[in-house]
C-alpha cells in the first residue's frame, strides 16, 4: 500500500511539474490571449497582439504588432497600430504596490481617425481628446482604483510615431495620410500628462494642422475642408 501511494505521489509530483514548465514555455501565448480578452471587456474594442512576452530574469514586459480596431460604430475599423510596447519596471517597487518604469519605448506605427455615417468622428466619441490638464489630477487616481498600483513615474520615455490617417466613410476623397515620423523622441522624469508638454508640441509641428483641424471642428461638416488644407 505505501509503495503504491508512494508511486502514484511521485506521478502526481512529476505532472504538477510538468504543468508548471508548459505553463512558463506558454504563459506569454496564455498572457496575451488574456489581455486580448481583457481589453475587448473593457473598451469595447477588438484587440490583436502579435507578441507578449514576459521577462523571468529580467523585469521586463514586451508587446510587439499591437493592433486595436474601432468599434461596431465606427465599422470595425483600425485605430492603432503599435509596433512595440517595451517596459523595464523597478521590481522592488512593485512589491511596494508601486509602479515605477525605468524605460518606457513606445512605438506607434499608424493612428486612424475615422469619421462615421452619422458624422461622429472616434477620437471625440471615444473619450480620447480630453487635455492633460484636465486629466492630470484624475489619471493617477483612475489608475490606482484599477491596478492597486500607485504610478510613480518613467525615468526614460522613448517615443516613436509612424503615420495618422483621417478615413471618411462617408466620402473616401477626403481621405487623408499624414506622415508624422517622430524617431526615439526621449523624454525623462514623466510623472504625469503634463509632463508630455514638449511632446504634444512636437507632435503638432510635425503633423502641420492634421490634429489641430480636428480640435478646431470636432464633428462638423464643413471642418473637413480644413483638415484637407482647401
Amino acid at each position: 500500500m505505501i509503495k503504491w501511494l508512494f508511486k502514484w505521489l511521485l506521478r502526481l509530483a512529476i505532472l504538477a511539474a510538468a504543468l508548471v514548465v508548459i505553463l512558463l514555455l506558454a504563459r506569454n501565448a496564455i498572457l496575451r490571449v488574456y489581455l486580448e480578452h481583457q481589453i475587448r471587456a473593457q473598451t469595447g474594442m477588438d484587440a490583436e497582439i502579435g507578441s507578449f512576452s514576459v521577462g523571468l530574469a529580467k523585469p521586463t514586459v514586451t508587446i510587439r504588432n499591437f493592433r486595436l480596431y474601432n468599434p461596431p460604430a465606427f465599422a470595425g475599423t483600425p485605430f492603432l497600430d503599435i509596433r512595440e510596447i517595451h517596459a523595464e519596471y523597478d521590481p522592488a517597487a512593485l512589491a511596494r504596490h508601486e509602479l515605477h518604469i525605468t524605460l518606457l519605448r513606445f512605438n506607434l506605427g499608424e493612428l486612424d481617425v475615422v469619421k462615421n455615417q452619422a458624422g461622429q468622428t472616434n477620437i471625440f466619441s471615444l473619450g480620447l481628446s480630453a487635455s492633460p490638464k484636465k486629466t492630470s489630477g484624475r489619471a493617477g487616481e483612475s489608475f490606482t482604483r484599477q491596478t492597486g498600483l500607485k504610478f510613480t513615474g518613467i525615468d526614460v520615455l522613448n517615443v516613436s510615431i509612424g503615420t495618422a490617417r483621417y478615413i471618411d466613410l462617408n466620402n473616401q476623397r477626403n481621405n487623408r495620410t499624414q506622415t508624422i515620423g517622430i524617431q526615439n523622441c526621449v523624454l525623462k522624469n514623466v510623472k504625469s500628462p503634463a509632463d508630455l508638454g514638449g511632446l504634444a508640441a512636437f507632435i503638432a509641428l510635425r503633423s502641420g494642422d492634421f490634429f489641430s483641424s480636428l480640435s478646431d471642428r470636432k464633428n462638423s461638416g464643413p471642418g473637413i475642408l480644413k483638415l484637407l488644407g482647401r
